[in-house]
Protein backbone atom coordinates (compact mmCIF):
# COMPACT_ATOMS: atom_id res chain seq x y z
CA UNK A 1 0.00 0.00 0.00
CA UNK A 2 3.02 2.27 0.71
CA UNK A 3 4.16 1.55 -2.45
CA UNK A 4 1.93 1.89 -4.56
CA UNK A 5 1.32 5.79 -2.67
CA UNK A 6 4.66 6.51 -3.23
CA UNK A 7 4.55 5.69 -6.99
CA UNK A 8 1.15 7.97 -7.28
CA UNK A 9 3.09 10.48 -5.59
CA UNK A 10 5.92 10.32 -7.61
CA UNK A 11 3.96 10.37 -10.79
CA UNK A 12 1.84 13.35 -9.69
CA UNK A 13 4.75 15.10 -8.89
CA UNK A 14 6.49 14.06 -12.70
CA UNK A 15 3.06 15.57 -14.14
CA UNK A 16 3.56 18.34 -12.16
CA UNK A 17 6.86 19.27 -12.97
CA UNK A 18 6.26 18.23 -16.93
CA UNK A 19 3.09 21.22 -16.88
CA UNK A 20 4.95 23.51 -15.28
CA UNK A 21 8.59 23.39 -17.92
CA UNK A 22 5.52 23.14 -20.72
CA UNK A 23 3.97 26.31 -19.53
CA UNK A 24 7.44 28.35 -19.12
CA UNK A 25 8.31 26.62 -22.08
CA UNK A 26 4.91 28.25 -23.88
CA UNK A 27 5.14 31.30 -22.11
CA UNK A 28 8.71 32.03 -23.67
CA UNK A 29 7.65 30.65 -26.99
CA UNK A 30 4.83 33.50 -26.66
CA UNK A 31 6.80 36.81 -25.94
CA UNK A 32 8.50 37.93 -29.42
CA UNK A 33 12.15 38.29 -30.35
CA UNK A 34 12.90 41.76 -31.16
CA UNK A 35 13.94 42.36 -34.68
CA UNK A 36 16.82 44.46 -33.74
CA UNK A 37 18.59 44.23 -30.14
CA UNK A 38 21.46 45.84 -28.84
CA UNK A 39 23.48 44.62 -26.08
CA UNK A 40 26.10 46.42 -22.77
CA UNK A 41 26.58 45.52 -19.47
CA UNK A 42 23.40 45.40 -17.63
CA UNK A 43 21.53 47.25 -20.38
CA UNK A 44 19.36 46.07 -23.47
CA UNK A 45 18.04 48.04 -26.51
CA UNK A 46 15.40 46.32 -28.25
CA UNK A 47 12.63 47.25 -31.54
CA UNK A 48 9.70 45.43 -32.80
CA UNK A 49 7.96 45.60 -35.51
CA UNK A 50 4.17 43.87 -35.57
CA UNK A 51 3.55 41.13 -38.08
CA UNK A 52 1.47 44.15 -40.64
CA UNK A 53 4.43 46.39 -40.88
CA UNK A 54 6.76 43.48 -41.89
CA UNK A 55 4.73 42.45 -44.54
CA UNK A 56 5.45 46.19 -46.11
CA UNK A 57 8.65 45.93 -47.08
CA UNK A 58 9.36 49.88 -48.37
CA UNK A 59 7.56 50.46 -44.84
CA UNK A 60 9.38 48.11 -43.05
CA UNK A 61 12.62 49.21 -44.57
CA UNK A 62 11.88 53.15 -43.67
CA UNK A 63 11.77 52.07 -40.27
CA UNK A 64 14.51 49.64 -39.80
CA UNK A 65 16.70 52.20 -41.21
CA UNK A 66 15.27 54.97 -38.62
CA UNK A 67 15.78 52.34 -35.39
CA UNK A 68 18.81 51.17 -35.98
CA UNK A 69 20.01 54.91 -35.59
CA UNK A 70 17.67 55.38 -32.95
CA UNK A 71 19.05 51.68 -30.82
CA UNK A 72 22.70 52.83 -31.18
CA UNK A 73 22.50 56.29 -30.03
CA UNK A 74 20.30 55.03 -27.12
CA UNK A 75 22.55 52.35 -26.27
CA UNK A 76 25.31 54.78 -26.02
CA UNK A 77 23.86 57.64 -24.17
CA UNK A 78 22.15 54.72 -21.39
CA UNK A 79 25.99 53.81 -20.92
CA UNK A 80 27.31 57.26 -20.47
CA UNK A 81 24.81 57.80 -18.11
CA UNK A 82 25.70 54.44 -16.23
CA UNK A 83 29.07 56.12 -15.40
CA UNK A 84 27.53 58.05 -13.11
CA UNK A 85 26.59 55.34 -10.71
CA UNK A 86 30.07 54.71 -9.99
CA UNK A 87 30.12 55.34 -6.76
CA UNK A 88 26.46 53.70 -6.00
CA UNK A 89 25.99 50.20 -3.75
CA UNK A 90 26.23 47.37 -6.19
CA UNK A 91 22.65 46.61 -6.26
CA UNK A 92 21.54 49.49 -7.45
CA UNK A 93 24.52 50.32 -9.70
CA UNK A 94 23.96 46.54 -11.52
CA UNK A 95 20.06 46.92 -11.59
CA UNK A 96 19.66 45.65 -15.56
CA UNK A 97 18.22 48.66 -18.07
CA UNK A 98 15.92 48.37 -20.60
CA UNK A 99 14.83 50.14 -23.27
CA UNK A 100 12.46 49.05 -25.91
CA UNK A 101 10.43 50.77 -28.97
CA UNK A 102 7.80 48.87 -30.50
CA UNK A 103 5.59 49.96 -33.71
CA UNK A 104 2.11 48.31 -34.82
CA UNK A 105 -0.15 49.50 -37.36
CA UNK A 106 -3.66 50.42 -36.17
CA UNK A 107 -5.51 51.33 -39.51
CA UNK A 108 -4.61 50.83 -43.06
CA UNK A 109 -7.28 53.41 -45.05
CA UNK A 110 -7.57 53.30 -49.22
CA UNK A 111 -5.35 50.61 -49.31
CA UNK A 112 -2.83 53.71 -48.75
CA UNK A 113 -2.45 54.64 -45.91
CA UNK A 114 -0.94 53.40 -42.71
CA UNK A 115 -1.31 54.69 -39.44
CA UNK A 116 1.39 53.44 -37.08
CA UNK A 117 1.54 53.82 -33.18
CA UNK A 118 4.73 53.79 -31.90
CA UNK A 119 5.04 52.50 -28.02
CA UNK A 120 8.44 53.73 -26.18
CA UNK A 121 9.54 51.67 -22.85
CA UNK A 122 12.06 52.60 -20.85
CA UNK A 123 13.54 51.72 -17.07
CA UNK A 124 16.64 52.87 -15.62
CA UNK A 125 16.26 51.75 -12.28
CA UNK A 126 13.74 53.71 -10.77
CA UNK A 127 10.30 53.30 -9.09
CA UNK A 128 8.50 52.64 -12.34
CA UNK A 129 9.40 52.05 -16.29
CA UNK A 130 8.51 55.27 -18.31
CA UNK A 131 6.56 55.13 -21.16
CA UNK A 132 5.43 57.71 -24.25
CA UNK A 133 3.26 57.28 -27.03
CA UNK A 134 3.55 58.70 -30.59
CA UNK A 135 2.20 58.29 -34.16
CA UNK A 136 3.28 58.08 -37.76
CA UNK A 137 1.39 58.09 -41.06
CA UNK A 138 3.13 56.31 -43.94
CA UNK A 139 2.01 57.26 -47.64
CA UNK A 140 1.94 54.28 -49.35
CA UNK A 141 1.67 55.45 -52.89
CA UNK A 142 4.51 58.15 -51.79
CA UNK A 143 6.65 55.91 -50.52
CA UNK A 144 7.42 58.43 -47.34
CA UNK A 145 5.95 59.58 -44.28
CA UNK A 146 2.83 62.16 -44.30
CA UNK A 147 0.81 63.98 -41.93
CA UNK A 148 -2.64 64.25 -41.87
CA UNK A 149 -2.27 68.48 -43.40
CA UNK A 150 -3.56 67.08 -46.55
CA UNK A 151 -6.77 65.95 -45.59
CA UNK A 152 -8.15 69.48 -44.40
CA UNK A 153 -8.45 72.87 -46.47
CA UNK A 154 -6.72 74.41 -43.46
CA UNK A 155 -4.90 73.35 -39.97
CA UNK A 156 -3.57 76.61 -39.03
CA UNK A 157 -3.00 77.32 -35.01
CA UNK A 158 -6.48 78.51 -33.38
CA UNK A 159 -7.92 78.18 -36.67
CA UNK A 160 -11.51 77.04 -37.30
CA UNK A 161 -10.37 73.14 -37.61
CA UNK A 162 -7.86 73.17 -34.97
CA UNK A 163 -10.51 74.65 -32.33
CA UNK A 164 -13.37 72.16 -33.23
CA UNK A 165 -10.87 69.01 -33.10
CA UNK A 166 -9.26 70.28 -29.82
CA UNK A 167 -13.07 70.95 -27.98
CA UNK A 168 -13.85 67.43 -29.35
CA UNK A 169 -10.36 65.99 -27.64
CA UNK A 170 -11.02 67.80 -25.08
CA UNK A 171 -14.67 66.98 -24.16
CA UNK A 172 -14.08 62.81 -24.97
CA UNK A 173 -11.02 62.71 -22.54
CA UNK A 174 -13.23 64.80 -19.43
CA UNK A 175 -16.12 61.98 -20.41
CA UNK A 176 -13.33 59.39 -20.15
CA UNK A 177 -11.78 60.99 -16.76
CA UNK A 178 -14.93 61.02 -15.31
CA UNK A 179 -15.61 56.99 -15.43
CA UNK A 180 -12.36 56.25 -14.32
CA UNK A 181 -12.67 58.96 -11.03
CA UNK A 182 -16.23 60.17 -10.60
CA UNK A 183 -15.46 62.05 -6.90
CA UNK A 184 -13.35 64.53 -8.21
CA UNK A 185 -10.95 64.20 -11.55
CA UNK A 186 -7.71 66.38 -12.05
CA UNK A 187 -8.84 67.85 -15.62
CA UNK A 188 -5.92 70.71 -15.40
CA UNK A 189 -3.79 68.55 -18.20
CA UNK A 190 -7.05 68.32 -20.08
CA UNK A 191 -7.79 71.64 -20.45
CA UNK A 192 -4.21 72.71 -20.85
CA UNK A 193 -3.88 71.01 -23.98
CA UNK A 194 -3.87 73.42 -27.43
CA UNK A 195 -5.17 74.06 -30.84
CA UNK A 196 -2.09 72.69 -33.05
CA UNK A 197 -1.25 70.12 -34.33
CA UNK A 198 1.78 70.17 -33.25
CA UNK A 199 1.10 70.75 -29.34
CA UNK A 200 -2.36 68.33 -29.39
CA UNK A 201 -1.00 65.19 -29.19
CA UNK A 202 -0.03 62.17 -31.29
CA UNK A 203 -2.93 61.22 -33.88
CA UNK A 204 -3.70 58.24 -36.20
CA UNK A 205 -6.65 57.68 -38.90
CA UNK A 206 -9.07 55.90 -36.59
CA UNK A 207 -10.46 52.37 -38.04
CA UNK A 208 -13.78 52.37 -39.57
CA UNK A 209 -16.72 49.54 -40.29
CA UNK A 210 -16.85 50.99 -43.51
CA UNK A 211 -14.36 49.17 -44.95
CA UNK A 212 -10.80 50.89 -46.66
CA UNK A 213 -12.39 54.30 -44.90
CA UNK A 214 -11.45 55.85 -41.54
CA UNK A 215 -14.09 56.76 -38.84
CA UNK A 216 -12.12 59.82 -37.88
CA UNK A 217 -9.05 60.24 -35.84
CA UNK A 218 -7.68 58.77 -32.98
CA UNK A 219 -5.49 61.00 -30.33
CA UNK A 220 -3.03 58.91 -28.18
CA UNK A 221 -1.75 59.91 -24.63
CA UNK A 222 0.41 58.25 -22.81
CA UNK A 223 1.18 58.65 -18.69
CA UNK A 224 1.33 61.74 -17.62
CA UNK A 225 0.21 63.87 -20.54
CA UNK A 226 -3.02 64.28 -19.74
CA UNK A 227 -3.48 62.66 -16.37
CA UNK A 228 -1.03 60.87 -13.50
CA UNK A 229 0.95 57.62 -14.12
CA UNK A 230 -1.16 55.74 -12.43
CA UNK A 231 -4.14 56.90 -14.31
CA UNK A 232 -2.44 54.98 -17.62
CA UNK A 233 -2.44 55.89 -21.24
CA UNK A 234 -6.07 57.52 -22.72
CA UNK A 235 -7.03 57.98 -26.29
CA UNK A 236 -9.38 60.64 -27.30
CA UNK A 237 -11.93 59.73 -30.97
CA UNK A 238 -12.87 62.96 -32.93
CA UNK A 239 -15.68 61.07 -35.42
CA UNK A 240 -15.44 62.44 -38.98
CA UNK A 241 -18.81 64.17 -38.94
CA UNK A 242 -16.73 66.80 -36.62
CA UNK A 243 -14.43 67.37 -38.97
CA UNK A 244 -16.28 67.38 -42.20
CA UNK A 245 -16.61 70.85 -42.40
CA UNK A 246 -13.00 71.17 -42.59
CA UNK A 247 -12.10 68.42 -45.37
CA UNK A 248 -10.14 69.16 -48.07
CA UNK A 249 -11.30 66.62 -51.17
CA UNK A 250 -8.60 64.12 -50.33
CA UNK A 251 -10.20 63.98 -46.79
CA UNK A 252 -13.94 63.77 -47.81
CA UNK A 253 -12.50 60.48 -50.07
CA UNK A 254 -11.38 58.84 -46.79
CA UNK A 255 -13.87 59.37 -44.17
CA UNK A 256 -16.75 57.62 -43.64
CA UNK A 257 -18.59 54.63 -41.03
CA UNK A 258 -18.65 54.55 -37.87
CA UNK A 259 -15.86 53.26 -34.90
CA UNK A 260 -15.46 49.79 -34.34
CA UNK A 261 -16.89 48.47 -30.91
CA UNK A 262 -13.25 46.48 -30.23
CA UNK A 263 -11.76 49.64 -31.19
CA UNK A 264 -11.08 49.86 -27.62
CA UNK A 265 -10.12 53.21 -25.67
CA UNK A 266 -9.59 52.34 -22.61
CA UNK A 267 -5.60 51.98 -20.57
CA UNK A 268 -3.20 50.01 -21.87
Amino acid sequence: MKLAYIRNTSRLAGLACAFLITSIAISLAAEPKPDIQLKAKYTEVAVFFDAAIKSDAPLLKYLTSASNGWAAKTLKELAEQRKDMRDLPADIRNRPWESERSYTQSSLVSSRYVSIIRADYNYTGGAHPNRANDTLLWDRQAGKMISIRPFFTELADGGPAMTAIRDAVVADLKLEKKKRDNDNPDMSLVEALEPKLLKIGPVSLTPSTSAGKSSGLSFHYGPYAVGSYAEGDYDAFVPWETLKPYLSAEGSAIFAGERPKDDDKGPQ
